[in-house]
């Protein structure tokens, strides 16, 4: 009888070592989930690292269709005005930046929950038709001119996308950082439905 109730103690305290060991090494997460690093690509101010912002206005006629892009990093903001399906550019406004904008502007981003929300993968993630009549936002997270995260979402309500923040307060912070981008939207888009 000793000798089975030393093998059932022994039983639990290797039991437990094993618990404890498990929660130590990150529990039970599997070994090859990939660590989401995109908060932390987000508030590099590094070369190579940036952010960007593109707004496709409604599907319609080539020569109506607008696309705009505002990418900011630690040199430089941009707003670039694409006209058509080809992406032909129409108006370029580009302006200095500083380090020290460049980390502020990131950190009111990750305050915004930029880096929030699962990126979609395959047909989930096809924006192509997607919101027909309204608008589509994507938010990339760059570095080295390959996206960490791209997160996406519509004006239309059965197309909510991958993004799960705000759009109007993470559009806003990119507006932000181009003066008159508003006007400057607006001047290249006269005459279309965008």
């Amino acid at each position: 009888m000793p000798v089975i109730l030393v093998l059932i103690v022994i039983a639990i305290a290797i039991a437990a070592l094993v618990s404890v060991g498990r929660a130590m090494l990150g529990g039970d997460q599997p070994a090859n989930a990939p660590a989401d690093t995109s908060r932390d690509a987000l508030l590099n101010t590094a070369q190579g690292h940036s952010v960007r912002m593109t707004v496709r206005g409604p599907i319609v006629a080539d020569e109506n269709f607008r696309t705009h892009r505002i990418t900011i990093d630690a040199s430089t903001r941009s707003l670039t005005m694409y006209s058509g399906y080809l992406a032909q550019p129409l108006q370029t406004s580009q302006l200095g930046n500083s380090v020290k904008s460049y980390d502020e502007f990131v950190h009111a981003l990750e305050k915004a929950n930029l880096a929030k929300g699962a990126a979609l993968t395959g047909d989930k993630d096809d924006t192509r038709g997607i919101c027909a009549t309204g608008k589509v936002y994507e938010f990339e997270i760059v570095q080295n001119d390959q996206p960490v995260k791209r997160l996406w979402t519509s004006t239309c309500k059965g197309s909510v996308g991958s993004l799960k923040a705000s759009v109007s307060q993470l559009e806003s912070l990119f507006n932000g950082q181009i003066p008159d981008s508003q006007k400057l939207i607006g001047k290249s888009s006269q005459n279309t439905l965008y």
